[in-house]
């Protein structure tokens, strides 16, 4: 008997999950050094117990490791490194571990290469070859010829800067660009001419998320920027954004503040110019739950911001002035699977529907095309390119390389005397790193325009998607990608989603994925309420007092996934990331003997108190606030931290944190920790609860030797705790 009370068959531990390790002729060279021994037994560090209670809406909130929270107490580092030592201790010892760092490095050389952006027949776009550890901004001149304009490690050397935004004036001759430094994504912007690479000026710094609206001439443009932290209350240092006019080469202390006075310190701004210089846009947003507000500006006129939409509407809206003179309105006002609007900017209230709602895709994007209209929906989470006429009607659907994600779309600007009636889109599925592809309106075809960089051998693997019904009878879908169709045995299962802030995800090439497959396990990712795979009511579906819709949709993932043989419980692993940490955290407190294994990164885990840490302020319309009776309950209902019980066999937990991560506050993770550690009753040098940490590295973009190093210690630890022999 198992800790979860089944049998397991004695094959499901054999040779089956070793096919990669002996086949690429690169790996056959890489000699796995002598390991230690994985500890006979853990003692983990001590870590004081309060019996502090606070009562909340007249409940009883316990919260014994409320210490945790200030890593400026002695006990708190202490703690920390007493952790380290012991996590290292048991990552270092795994075996496998140098095959599977070689085979992840030789899965990450194929690179990238993105979406071009065209101005006066530039074209700039990134690129990371098979060597690079960040992505480099190129330059490709009216002639063909290319160059490096831009390349951050050349910058920084120790790899801890990384590239933000970039984006190229109307002409073509300047870059504006942003960096951030050690993973705080506290940009800092800078202005380069693109014919000499001579820097122009910065760093402009506290532009953190800024959008760049280039004015024609390429001496101004328009850009978002924090007021300065040293005048704000300190619980409000990491907000109160404004839109800024700036002259390039002057102190952006005299910029002129266009936008923000009056309204939330916590609204985030998006912007962009047409490309006659003459409308501006401006859209925003009080909270990441994006009820939009939506102005409009006419630059040639008294320049004044006049509202089109208003977040009082409780809805999304993204708006443009394309060349034919027209705003455009993506929207889902009246179409929660979004609908195209158009009207005269100098009229910008009156709407005509342009193309209408579908029942069973979601509109999510729209490019003019010289004078037509190409619009991104996605069925299912799979991307779909159709091409309308002016009038909305369809005139086709633009064929795609398969069945997979599309990333970025660009035309050229008129400034560009060639292909103007070529759409240029960036394409990636479970197999083929992220290329461009190109559609011409003349030829009706696409075609490949720039594969991935390397070359790589990749596994023999499938791909399905398949559908299944959750608690509630609702139709969820998950993406199974495996070395078999069909199930042949139970298999070492990595199951993984997000589920919230209506963010989706298709299919797309991932190193881990397929190194994971390719040594005989199967890998999920399912498409959870709380998404925008289904439009604004799926994710409408799985927020606030329906949060635990999105739980209940992965657990009947799990249990689909075992009904059908691809796996069993002591075989389940689970994974997940910031709110997707917040998921698996959730997961293994509900229902702990369905699952083997968790690896839990940058969660959000005290649902009680996560607004008054860095940007939880923002994410209460997404979840609820403790300050509201009503919601405190939702929260406390699945809230991760306050649900560990004692006397659980909870499975093997490992959290891995990041300390110059802005958005999640790493004690979280820290309390959640030492809360398991404290409850469960599994033998911890079997199932352990570990916290790994990384400084100067923060929430989202990271070289590709630390993307590397953390995917290596996160699948040999659940690969050791689901059976699977690396």
């Amino acid at each position: 008997m198992t800790r979860h009370g089944c049998v397991i068959k004695a094959e499901v531990n054999q040779t089956p999950y070793r096919r990669w390790f002996s086949s690429p002729a690169t790996l056959d060279k890489v000699t796995e050094a002598p390991s230690t021994p994985l500890p006979a037994t853990i003692t983990y560090p001590i870590a004081e117990r309060l019996n502090l209670v606070e009562q909340i809406h007249g409940r009883e909130v316990a919260d014994p490791y409320r210490w945790l929270e200030d890593t400026s107490d002695p006990r708190t580092e202490a703690w920390s490194q007493a952790q380290d030592v012991l996590t290292r201790s048991w990552l270092d010892a795994m075996p496998g571990r140098a095959r599977l760092d070689a085979r992840l490095k030789e899965l990450m050389r194929t690179g990238s290469v993105s979406t071009p952006a065209w101005r006066a027949g530039r074209a700039f776009f990134t690129r990371r070859g098979p060597e690079q550890d960040h992505p480099v901004v190129m330059v490709r001149e009216t002639d063909g010829t290319e160059r490096v304009l831009l390349d951050v490690s050349a910058l920084d050397p120790s790899g801890r800067t990384t590239l933000d935004a970039w984006s190229p004036s109307l002409e073509g001759e300047r870059l504006a660009y942003q960096v951030s430094v050690g993973g705080d994504e506290h940009s800092l912007l800078h202005v380069v001419d693109v014919g000499s690479g001579e820097h122009i000026e910065g760093p402009i710094d506290r532009c953190r998320y800024s959008q760049i609206g280039w004015l024609p001439g390429g001496e101004e443009f328009y850009f978002v920027r924090q007021l300065d932290p040293s005048t704000l209350p300190e619980d409000e240092k990491l907000f109160h954004r404004r839109v800024w006019r700036h002259r390039v080469g002057t102190n952006p202390d005299t910029d002129i503040n266009v936008h923000g006075d009056g309204l939330g310190h916590t609204y985030y701004y998006g912007l962009n110019v047409s490309q006659d210089g003459r409308w501006l846009v401006v859209n925003g947003s009080p909270s990441t739950m994006r009820h939009d507000s939506v102005w409009i500006a006419d630059l040639h006129g008294d320049g004044e911001l006049k509202p089109i939409v208003l977040s009082d509407a409780g809805v999304r809206c993204e708006a443009f002035v394309a060349r034919d003179g027209k705003l455009y309105l993506h929207t889902s006002l009246d179409a929660p699977r979004f609908r195209l609007c158009v009207a005269d900017p100098a009229n910008p209230t009156e709407w005509t529907e342009l193309i209408a709602e579908e029942p069973d895709s979601v509109l999510d994007g729209v490019r003019w095309l010289n004078g037509d209209l190409v619009v991104l929906r996605t069925r299912h989470a799979v991307s779909e390119l159709h091409l309308h006429d002016a009038t909305g009607a369809h005139k086709q659907v633009i064929p795609l390389p398969g069945t997979g994600s599309l990333h970025g779309m660009s035309v050229v600007d008129a400034r560009t005397p060639h292909d103007q009636d070529t759409l240029w889109f960036g394409w990636t599925d479970f197999v083929t790193p992220q290329s461009v592809f190109r559609f011409s309106k003349a030829s009706g075809e696409t075609v490949l325009h720039e594969a991935a960089p390397g070359r790589v051998e990749l596994p023999a693997v499938t791909t399905q998607q398949i559908a299944y019904t959750s608690k509630d009878g609702t139709t969820v879908h998950m993406f199974v990608v495996s070395g078999e169709q069909q199930p042949d045995l139970p298999r070492p299962a990595l199951l993984t989603g997000y589920g919230g802030f209506a963010i989706g995800r298709g299919p797309g090439y991932s190193a881990t994925t397929l190194a994971w497959v390719e040594a005989g396990g199967v890998w999920v990712h399912v498409s959870l309420r709380g998404g925008d795979e289904e439009g604004e009511e799926w994710h409408v579906a799985g927020m606030r007092a329906n949060k635990q819709n999105v739980f209940d949709d992965f657990h009947a993932a799990a249990e689909r996934l075992i009904r059908d043989g691809w796996t069993t419980p002591q075989q389940l692993a689970i994974m997940g990331g910031s709110n997707g940490g917040l998921l698996v955290g959730a997961a293994l407190t509900q229902r702990p003997e369905l699952y083997a294994a968790v690896v839990c990164s940058a969660p959000l885990l005290d649902m009680v108190r996560y607004e008054k840490f860095l940007l939880g302020r923002l994410w209460a319309e997404e979840y609820g606030s403790a300050s509201v009776p009503e919601e405190l309950g939702w929260l406390l209902s699945y809230s991760p931290y306050h649900r560990v019980e004692a006397d659980v066999e909870y499975p093997s937990v490992l959290f891995t944190v990041f300390e110059s991560d802005s958005r999640v506050d790493p004690n979280h993770a820290r309390k959640m920790c030492a809360a398991l550690q404290h409850a469960s009753t599994s033998d911890p040098a079997k199932h352990p609860v570990l916290i790994r940490r990384e400084t100067e590295v923060g929430h989202a973009g990271r070289s590709v030797s630390r993307t590397v190093a953390l995917a290596v210690d996160q699948l040999t630890f659940l690969a050791n705790a689901t059976g699977m022999e690396l």
